[in-house]
């Protein structure tokens, strides 16, 4: 997570100033948003005092449209984002309880490790791919033994992981 110092201020929001106020511009360089809003009706916006509070955010919710993608390291990843990938690619639906996820993180497997073996079994290669470049290793192995390329649905899956694994080097 990244931490981006935020300020607040008092926004004027008497009835009055409804009509004669210019659009408000709302944006951020640093998350490259830009948005006008104008005023329609009366809003209930806490009082402010303009005083600093750090904002965390999740930056790699939406890392590849952020133009981070694949910038993470190994150790970036951690146990929460096993269950986010678990929950995000619908595995929770499918297997009804978390005892698959939970047996995985309770061996001594680095977190980027299940990912890799999760989404090799979804077949999902930009995620492996992203996995590969952070130093994820496709050979550890499970609780059965198998590593991400035995849990690879198709042999395409299986040489993408191998092929990649080898440009690496």
């Amino acid at each position: 997570m990244a931490s981006v110092s935020c300020t607040s201020t008092s926004i004027n929001l008497s009835p009055a100033s409804f009509n004669s106020r210019p659009p408000l511009k709302l944006g951020s360089q640093f998350l490259g948003l830009q948005s006008n809003l104008r005023w329609v009706s009366p809003i209930a916006i806490g009082p402010s005092n303009g005083s600093r509070a750090t904002c965390w955010f999740n930056l790699r919710q939406n890392a590849e449209g952020a133009g981070i993608y694949g910038s993470q390291s190994r150790d970036d990843f951690i146990r929460d984002d096993v269950e986010q990938y678990f929950n995000y690619m619908g595995m929770l639906a499918v297997e009804g309880t978390y005892d698959k996820m939970e047996a995985l993180l309770s061996q001594d497997i680095h977190p980027v490790d299940i990912l890799l073996m999760l989404a090799a079994s979804e077949g999902d290669k930009p995620k492996l791919e992203e996995l590969l470049r952070a130093g994820a290793k496709y050979d550890v192995k499970d609780v059965d033994g198998r590593t991400a390329i035995d849990r690879a649905p198709n042999q395409e899956i299986k040489d993408f992981i191998l092929n990649f694994s080898v440009e690496k080097l």
